[in-house]
This record gives C-alpha cells, structure tokens and sequence, in this order.
C-alpha cells in the first residue's frame, strides 16, 4: 500500500524549521536520483512494450532498478528518524515498508505472479505516483515548485492510488496459491522454538488490512489536496 506516500506532510514544512544547507543539498540530490531512477523504469516500460508489441511480463524489463529504487526509499524512514525530514517516522515506515515488502516477499518470491498483469498495474502506478512525488520534493527544497507539478501530486493519485492498490491485493491474492502449496516463509511445529508461522495466512491477513487502512489514507489526500489546491480553485472561480 502506499500509492499516495503521505509520509512527507507538506504541512510540516510550514511550521517547522527546514533542513540545514548540507542536509537540503543531500535531500536534493537523493530526490533527483529517485526522480531520474522512477524515469528510467518509466522509459524501460515504453520501450518494452513497443519491442514487444504487448504489456504481458513488462516486469521483467525493469525488475533490477524497480527493486533497487524502491529498496532506496528505505533511506526515507531514516530522513524522519533524524528530523531532517519533518514527518511522522511511524506512517514514513509503514508506507515505505509495504512497497518494499510487496516487492521482495512477494513478488520477488513468488515468482509465478511476476507475469501476472496485476503486477504490471501498480508497477505503473507506483512509477508515475514517484516521478511526481521526488520532483516535487526537488522543487520544494529549491524553493521554486511549478504549479504543474504541484497540480499534479494532488491530482493524480486519485486514480494512481486506487490503481495500485487494486495491483497490489490482486498480486498478493495471486500468490496465495503458490504460497500455500510451498510452505514458503512458514514455520511448522514441532521445532525447538515451539514457534509456528503461516505465512499464507499473513498474507491474507495484509490484504484485509487494506480494508481500514486504505480509506483513511485516500481521504487524508483528498484533504490534503484541498488544503493546498483549494484556495488556488477559489481564487480562479473569483477571477
């Protein structure tokens, strides 16, 4: 989950103190490298689906830098852990940590889902939500964000958000099966531990978290975007 990446509330940046000159330059420059990694996947996805004439298995085309920019946004948890992003580290975690763990203990692990075409619909999702989300964290930090691109961050996920999560219960649903069938990550008794863990059972469990999860999350957004987006739709209607 995490499609809409709250993490960084933009409301934190008028209250507090930004970042110091080194630590703004940092961010800048790992902000310009998740923005120009999120562009790399995006044209890999182009230019395999004209080679191929198809979207079915696009995943493969652009597995390695999927996994390695997504991995990178565990870096986003320790920007809020010590204060130099002013957002919650809780909320940060959890919406970096979904994406991550869809990625690796699934999708990743399963390997019979990776052509599955949900995989492909929050593949999409997720890459033009961060295209977006790191450009307007560069432009923010620079001081100089084009309204566009704020347009953007609190438009799109309207569709973005419901779309990748659609991909995301639909990919976990799919490996279920296999999941089972395998045994993978699951802990039997007896063992010296006395410990037992299904992990088919997590999984389903993850997917029915989604069910309070995901509202809270879309209608944060939607205020959010009436916050920052409003006065500016008032202000056109008045003119």
């Amino acid at each position: 989950m995490g499609t809409s990446k709250t993490a960084h509330s933009e409301s934190g940046h008028k209250k507090k103190k930004g970042p110091g000159t080194l630590a703004t330059a940092y961010l800048v420059i790992y902000n310009v490298i998740m923005t120009a990694g999120w562009l790399v996947i995006a044209v890999g996805l182009v230019r395999a689906y004209l080679a191929r004439g198809s979207y079915h298995g696009l995943y493969y085309s652009i597995e390695k830098p999927l996994k390695f920019f997504q991995t990178g946004a565990l870096l986003e948890i320790l920007h809020c852990a010590v204060g130099i992003v002013p957002s919650s580290v809780v909320l940060t975690g959890f919406q970096v940590m979904s994406r991550v763990f869809l990625t690796w203990a699934v999708t990743h692990s399963v390997r019979e889902v990776q052509s599955e075409d949900s995989v492909l619909l929050f593949v999409v999702a997720w890459t033009v939500t961060e295209i977006i989300r790191y450009s307007f964290y560069t432009f923010s930090l620079l001081n100089h964000l084009p309204y566009l691109i704020k347009w953007a961050r609190y438009t799109f996920f309207i569709v973005l958000y419901p779309m990748g999560v659609m991909g995301e219960l639909l990919t976990i649903y799919a490996a279920l099966p296999y999941v089972q069938k395998a045994g993978l990550y699951s802990i039997t008794l007896p063992n010296k531990y006395n410990f037992s863990f299904d992990y088919h059972t997590f999984l389903i469990f993850v997917m029915i978290s989604y069910i309070p999860l995901f509202p809270q999350l879309y209608f944060h957004m939607m205020r959010q975007r009436k916050k920052v987006l409003g006065h500016v739709e008032e202000y056109s209607k008045v003119e």
